[in-house]
């Protein structure tokens, strides 16, 4: 049953953000164009690696990820 719950909150917060990406796609412009994504283009060749936003993203999703954990031991300690 817990692993219903999360799902379903996992669900809904993909829902929300792909209803943010869809309505408000200007609020995430500047994602992908940060300084230290290299963008190459020649005659009929583009490059593109975007080293600065997938850092960014990562750092983000581990700041995240560690702080539901960090709640999830909480709330788990005062069970039985």
């Amino acid at each position: 049953m817990e692993l219903g719950r999360w799902l379903l909150v996992v669900g809904i917060v993909l829902a929300l953000l792909g209803a943010l990406l869809l309505y408000a796609p200007r609020l995430f412009a500047w994602f992908g164009h940060l300084p230290g994504d290299i963008r190459i283009e020649r005659d009929g060749v583009r490059v593109y690696i975007p080293l600065a936003s997938m850092l960014l993203l990562s750092v983000l999703l581990s700041l995240l990820l560690n702080l539901l954990g960090y709640l999830a031991s909480l709330l788990g300690r005062g069970r039985p």
